[in-house]
Parts: structure tokens; sequence; C-alpha cells
């Protein structure tokens, strides 16, 4: 790794620690009497291997920026949860463009994948394999794909567990699960189809041509509406290991003596992750700082109330008094995971009847920052690198200048290992301040 001391935790999908690991953690952390812990998490499309890299790219400039001579010394934690990666991504979390000649569908790798995912279901993984390979003309195919799907994500669904209550942006049926599940299938791969030709930057009439040709852009949407049943129910289980695993070992740390101030980082879904820990941790245990990279959760999570419900907060309204610092989040523009299939996924998740005109309210908060919060203060780049960094509250901080790298139709969303996030952290932690 580019740091020392540096410790892994894994956790499982019920957020049960290695407890081995957890036991070195807290000797070895108690004896380095640290003043800083710096905890970051990985998000969902992710491997072991990709997650360590991740850890080790991110955490490189630390050493320099603080100095060797510094006040401060800290530790650094990267957390690993299973997680679920679609092979036909870059190891960089990047999508790529299939291969010139490539099959459609599935590749092999993703094939496995599924099938941990959703163990016992080996039959149902393959026929929907079956189906994105051949692409049959037929709408009946289409149907048979949701009904095959419906019925995997609500296998997960039932599992139960913490972390999963409704957030703002995916109201559940009554077997609890997302609406666009049971939606007309051919609408909501229409959908999906058109923002993954608005992601490519495609022209109108090259979409339209898509469509005109068969159902070859229905089954696009089709393998991206699989993609969002797995992002699902990773969703939930980032929820889970925030706060039944990760909450209560960050309460473990803030029990050492010396107790070293706890800094939470999240990417994607690992902003999930984190957050919700603060809904796992026993009352009177704080955190010092949260900063969120491109947090696939939504906007209004920590809102007091809803614009559009104002009986009801966020999923998270009450998380931040658990922290004694910032909370931040870096968003980006570039993002285009967050800015077009995030909006799509969580639309379709309700009654688009109920719609506001100029509604905002299926936007992530990685693509435009904290929304509905009042005292929020909103920066550019260079403000929150150079000029006064709030010293409490929330922050949301445009990052559009830094992560703007990477191929549709996820865009920047993990273009995150720059010097200048590295230093949002520290600034946000006032680490190494003195």
């Amino acid at each position: 790794m580019s740091v020392r001391p540096y410790w892994e935790l894994r956790f499982d999908a019920y957020g049960d620690v290695d407890t081995r690991q957890l036991d070195r953690l807290l000797e070895q952390a108690a004896q380095a009497e640290l003043t800083d812990l710096v905890v970051f998490s990985h998000g969902w499309n992710n491997t072991r291997t990709m997650a360590t890299r991740l850890y080790d790219r991110f955490f490189a400039p630390f050493p320099g920026l603080l100095g060797e001579a510094g006040p401060a010394r800290p530790g650094y934690v990267g957390v690993v949860w299973p997680s679920m990666r679609f092979a036909d991504e870059s190891l960089g979390g990047l999508p790529r463009e299939q291969a010139p000649g490539a099959p459609p569908g599935l590749d092999a790798e993703t094939h496995r994948a599924l099938e941990v995912v959703f163990p016992g279901r080996q039959q149902i993984v393959a026929r929907l394999a079956e189906l994105l390979a051949e692409r049959p003309e037929r709408l009946a195919a289409l149907d048979e794909f949701a009904v095959l799907l419906r019925g995997l994500v609500r296998v997960r669904a039932m599992s139960g567990g913490a972390g999963d209550a409704a957030d703002t942006d995916a109201e559940p049926d009554e077997d609890g699960v997302p609406a666009m599940f049971g939606e007309d299938v051919t609408e909501v791969c229409e959908r999906f189809a058109a923002a993954l030709t608005e992601a490519r930057g495609k022209t109108d009439a090259e979409d339209r041509a898509v469509f005109d040709s068969g159902l070859g852009g229905l089954w696009d949407g089709a393998h991206e509406l699989l993609r969002q049943g797995t992002y699902y129910v990773m969703k939930r289980r980032a929820g889970t290991v925030g706060r039944e695993g990760l909450g209560p070992v960050l309460g473990a740390l803030a029990a050492l003596r010396p107790a070293p101030r706890l800094h939470l980082v999240g990417h994607s879904f690992g902003g999930r992750l984190v957050s919700f820990a603060l809904t796992g941790l026993e009352e009177g245990v704080t955190v010092a700082s949260v900063t969120l990279l491109q947090g696939a959760f939504s906007h209004y999570a920590f809102a007091e109330r809803l614009p559009h419900a104002a009986d009801r907060g966020g999923v998270l309204h009450d998380a931040p008094r658990r922290v004694g610092g910032p909370v931040v989040s870096c968003h980006s523009r570039h993002d285009t995971a967050l800015g077009l299939l995030y909006p799509v996924a969580s639309r379709v998740s309700w009654d688009d009847a109920s719609l506001l005109p100029g509604d905002i309210r299926w936007g992530a908060i990685g693509y435009d920052g904290v929304q509905a919060v009042a005292d929020c203060r909103r920066l550019e780049l260079a403000e929150a690198l150079d000029g006064p960094f709030p010293a409490g509250g929330y922050v949301s901080v445009d990052v559009s200048e830094v992560v703007r790298h990477g191929v549709p139709p996820a865009g920047a969303h993990s273009d995150i290992c720059h010097e200048e996030l590295a230093r949002v952290v520290l600034r946000a932690g006032r680490i190494g301040e003195g």
C-alpha cells in the first residue's frame, strides 16, 4: 500500500466483520496512538482486488500532503464488502466498448458473478443470459425476461436486513421490490435504452434507427434493467453493511484510549454505506468528518423535509448529528451514471403521475450535491482547496474540474483518484492542522 499503517476490514453481506482483522486493527491502532483514522469504503461495482487498488491510488498523495514532520499520526482503513461487478466494465469501474464481433449478452465472468449474488438461482440467471444473447424479436421474450428478473430481485429483497428503509428515490411495491420490475417492460426498456443512447452521445437519428431496426434497442435496455436489478440488491446491502457492520466497528474504535478522530470516506454506494454507518452508532459516539465521492443515493437523503412530501424527511435526515465536523458531498456534472441512468431508474420506480413540473426529485447527491438543506454551503473546488473550509454542517463541492474523464455510459463516475480530492478529505477533517 502507498500508506502505512493500513488495515483492511472485510464484511459479509449481513454486516458481520472478520473478527481477526478487527482485533488486529483495535490492538495495533491503540499501540500506534493515532491522531486520525481515515476509513474508506468502495462502491458496488468492485472486486476485492479492485478495491485495494482504489485505496492504494487514492491514499497515495496523503503522506506528501501531510508531511513527515507534521502533527498528524494518521492511519488508514479500507472497507471491503461483497459487491457485484459487471465484467463488461473496465477495472476502473468505467464501461468499455464491446469488442468488434463480440457476441451480445453477458460475458462468462458476469454470469458467474450473478450466480454468486443470487445463490440457488442458476437456472434463472442462465435463462436471462440466454435471452440477452439471442435477443429474440418477440415482445413475449421481453415479458419473460421481466418476470424472471422480478423473481430474482424479489428473492434477495425478502431476505430483509437493516438499511432497507425506503429512500426517497425507490418506492417498493407490496413485495418490497421497486416498481420498475413490475411495470410494462417495453416502456421501461425504452427509457433505459434512450438514456444509454444519450449517454453515448448518439444523435436522434441514430437512436431512431436502433428502434426502427427491431427490438435490438430494447434488449440494450433489458441489459441495463438487469444491471439495475443487481444495483438494487447492492444498494440494500450497502445500507445493511453500514448500519449493522461498520457502525458498531466505529463505536469500538471510538472507545480506544487514546481515541483517534474518525473520518469516513465513501465512493458511489460506499457513500451510502458510510452514511448508514452513522445510523448504527451508539448514542454519544460521533465521527469527525464524512466525505462522499460521487455518492450514489438521493440528493434529498439529508433533507429535514422533502420538497414533494413535506410530512417526511430524507432517509438520513437525522444521521449528521453524529458528525462533529462537516458532511461533504463531492459532485460532478460529468458523472453520467448518476446524471442519466440513476434518475431513470429512480423515476420508473414510482408513479409518474405524481411528478411535479420541473421535478428534480430523482437526482443523485454525487451529481448535483446536497439538496433541500437550507444551510448547505456550495463551493467550487478552488474555494474548497484554498478558502476557509466550513467547520461543520453540509458542504457541496463541485469537483467537475477534475472528475471529468470516463467513457459512456458511466462517464466520470469512478474518476476519483486525484490529489485535489485527497486534499478535500484532509481539509474536511482538519487532518494535520494541529
